[in-house]
């Protein structure tokens, strides 16, 4: 009979926990397209998620900072945010709760706790959108289309305006765009609606008119014919690389700025968080995104330095296959590239290694580097030998990891994970380029190996949309 009882108890509780959960969903979706308020969950997005998807995010937040939080923890806050007028912001409700846990007797009243921990909102003026073309519809592009759109909201910040490719733009070319758009093998559907307008040689995203141009050349292509000013290319073909040719954009009526979802030289090679704000987007006009590589490592090699210093060290990136490789075995400009990417594990170069230098300059000429292609189309493993100035524990490193994950300005490109079954195919879909695999770090006085997974694709295109945002002045205000 008690077994009965504590069933019945723990339906119940199921029942309230998932009731608190749509109440929560609700408020966060509220919030994004009535304010431009976005909620996430220690980096986690929480627009439009499901019921279990949230009460995952939910688990995984009580594990990661060993509190009781729960679901309404987070509604609670959430209600409390809805009471307080604020401007256009990204707040993380997960790191609200648990400041909430460490101050019980100050947390009594919600309204009064989050106005107090927001102090620094009033500081955040008004922005102005950006318009933003994409040069080129390939893997990055379309998911930055998916992105930009995704996290449109009331438009306050990056418009997605039009689209540049080659060829006639005919209505069997839209149908191909908009299918290529709507699905994915790897990243599943696109949670909105694509049409096509042939009449205006446009894309109808959620509603909203992307215009596709066809232009062999960028300089010969005038934005302003379609309304589109003062905008920011972001180039995702890799067909430029270097400050003479990016320029090229500059010369297009309507453009203003240009970014490069690629390293490129003499122009300079961003990771967001790390040495972003060493440049003045009212000063420069064409920056570089960097690698997925190089913005899966950078974050926690800025760590490792800032706190240990580091003597030298090899990265071993373990990389899905991309593009450039060859489906069956053919001919190919690179060695060993010319081998089927599905069939095979093949050594290459990667000039992350080198490229590392650029945003943390104390490590120029310390790393080597190589890379290993392997049969998976996303997620990628970086692995990191290093030799350090002092010796360490696994405990120490993980340790300090762990803090700037939760907090200080690598929160959104640092995920630190606690997952004992973590596998490639579980990173994909991470908002955050460096995903720490706390679990396999290895430490022996100053030699430490690390492992730092990576979504090569998703990961990466929401380093290029912060490093947009940073270079269009649309940042909003932040809490993390």
């Amino acid at each position: 009979m008690s077994t009965n009882l504590d069933y019945e108890k723990e339906v119940a509780l199921q029942a309230k926990t998932r009731r608190a959960t749509i109440k929560f969903i609700n408020i966060v979706n509220d919030l994004w397209y009535d304010k431009s308020i976005e909620l996430v969950l220690f980096r986690n997005p929480l627009v439009d998620k499901r019921a279990s998807e949230v009460l995952t995010l939910i688990n995984y937040a009580k594990e990661f900072v060993n509190k009781p939080i729960t679901i309404i923890d987070a509604l609670n806050i959430a209600k409390a945010i809805q009471k307080i007028d604020l401007p256009s912001s990204k707040l993380d409700i997960g790191k609200l709760a648990y400041e909430c846990h460490l101050n019980p007797k100050v947390c009594v009243d919600k309204v009064a706790f989050v106005t107090k921990q927001l102090k620094n909102v009033t500081e955040f003026k008004n922005i102005t959108p950006k318009d933003v073309v994409l040069y080129g519809f390939g893997r990055i592009g379309r998911l930055l289309a998916r992105e930009l759109m995704t996290k449109m909201g009331k438009g306050s910040q990056l418009r997605l305006r039009a689209v540049v490719t080659r060829g006639e733009i005919t209505q069997a070319i839209l149908d191909k765009r908009a299918s290529l758009l709507k699905v994915d093998s790897v990243h599943g559907d696109f949670l909105g609606t694509v049409e096509t307008d042939i009449e205006h040689k446009a894309l109808i995203i959620n509603g909203t008119t992307v215009f596709m141009i066809s232009a062999n050349n960028p300089e010969e292509i005038d934005y302003t014919a379609y309304n589109i000013n003062d905008a920011l290319i972001i180039d995702n073909t890799g067909a430029f690389r270097n400050d003479v040719e990016l320029s090229r954009h500059l010369k297009s009526k309507g453009a203003s700025k240009v970014l490069i979802t690629a390293p490129a030289k003499g122009v300079p090679n961003i990771v967001h968080g790390v040495n972003h704000k060493l440049y003045n987007p009212d000063k420069v006009a064409i920056f570089s995104a960097a690698s997925c590589t190089t913005n899966a490592i950078t974050p926690i090699l800025k760590v490792l330095e800032d706190n240990f210093g580091i003597k030298k060290g090899h990265l071993e990136t373990i990389h899905a296959y991309t593009n450039d490789q060859n489906l069956v075995d053919n001919m190919h400009s690179k060695s060993r590239r010319g081998r089927a990417a599905a069939l095979n594990m093949v050594i290459t170069e990667t000039g992350a290694g080198a490229a590392v230098s650029k945003a943390i300059p104390a490590l120029e000429g310390k790393l080597t580097s190589n890379a290993i292609r392997v049969p998976v189309p996303n997620g990628s493993l970086a692995i990191l030998s290093l030799q350090l100035r002092v010796p360490v524990t696994r405990d120490a490193v993980n340790s300090i990891v762990k803090k700037y994950a939760l907090e200080g300005d690598l929160v959104e490109q640092i995920k630190y994970s606690i997952d004992k079954e973590l596998v490639s195919s579980d990173v994909i879909g991470t908002t955050a380029p460096s995903i720490f695999d706390s679990t396999a770090t290895i430490a022996d006085k100053e030699t430490i190996v690390i492992y730092v997974w990576y979504d090569n694709e998703y990961g990466y295109s929401h380093q290029v949309m912060r490093l947009a945002k940073h270079i269009a002045k649309v940042r909003r205000f932040t809490y993390y």
